[in-house]
């Protein structure tokens, strides 16, 4: 018990430093931005949506399902937004999302209709404004459902995205165990900043370079494995489903924007809200 107290003063004594060196400034993504104008709406929208449809159908799961299963088909997505057809909740779930997220989204109907035909059949980079919507419901939705699953594993592993480095030149990551390990050479760098709270949550922070996840949870006993992602959102939902196909609990957290050079041509400064981090690992 004094080893638990230790630790959350330990957390609620860094975040105001992490804060500090690590500013979250406004971004524009590719597609999509978190910022409306703080970070926080964001996560207060999509907590909000998310309520107001549990209240209409109570469970989680079965919502979950509902998400997933409407998300498949562009075609239908296009319809239900436009409220052709009457779909019962299908369509109040297409609309109410696009109501509540569409701020977050402005960017994904250009993004579309610029991209050249050779990148058309790759299904990250053509989600649609509407599957956007739905994906950032269904993050939401997994972390509720995945949280006391995830706190009562033994191991629990986090995978960030290279893009977050600061010096990407001079990185000086190593690899370690299952990918690369963070050596904290520079107090401004994203995944520095992350790995040093994630740590204190006993959770191993790597930077995603080269594991391979699946073949990791093929290895593992995944009953006792537990996996936070952060990453844009459409790789994001990618990697949480797969993690759920495998009965792996998983949180994810998105990336304030979409800014790496496979959606940018180079990569650009970006960002994560560290307060809402610190919330979804916590013990309790």
């Amino acid at each position: 018990m004094t080893q638990w107290g230790s630790g959350l003063s330990e957390v609620r004594d860094i975040l105001p430093s992490l804060r500090q060196t690590l500013v979250e400034t406004p971004v524009e993504g590719k597609t999509f931005s978190l910022f409306g104008p703080t970070t926080d709406d964001y996560y207060r929208a999509v907590a909000g949506l998310a309520d107001r449809l549990l209240q209409t159908l109570p469970d989680p799961r079965e919502l979950l399902r509902l998400v997933r299963e409407t998300a498949r088909s562009r075609r239908r997505l296009r319809k239900l937004a436009r409220g052709l057809p009457a779909d019962g909740f299908a369509g109040l779930l297409v609309r109410g999302a696009g109501e509540v997220l569409e701020t977050f989204t402005k960017s994904v109907t250009s993004h579309l209709e610029a991209l050249p035909l050779r990148s058309r059949l790759d299904r990250t980079l053509t989600m649609s404004r509407e599957q956007y919507h739905l994906a950032m419901l269904e993050i939401e939705l997994m972390n509720r459902v995945n949280a006391e699953p995830f706190r009562a594993t033994d191991k629990k592993l986090a995978f960030l995205p290279h893009c977050l480095k600061e010096r990407r030149d001079v990185c000086r990551s190593e690899q370690e165990g299952v990918d690369y390990v963070c050596r904290g050479c520079s107090r401004e760098c994203w995944i520095n900043g992350i790995s040093k709270l994630l740590r204190l949550h006993d959770i191993t922070p790597y930077i995603w370079m080269e594991a391979n996840l699946a073949g990791l949870f093929r290895k593992t006993d995944t009953g006792s494995l537990g996996v936070v992602g952060v990453a844009c959102v459409p790789e994001l939902i990618r990697g949480m489903r797969l993690c759920m196909r495998h009965h792996v609990p998983v949180l994810g957290l998105p990336l304030n924007a979409n800014r790496c050079a496979r959606w940018m041509g180079e990569f650009c400064d970006n960002s994560v809200n560290l307060t809402v981090l610190a919330k979804l690992v916590s013990t309790r």
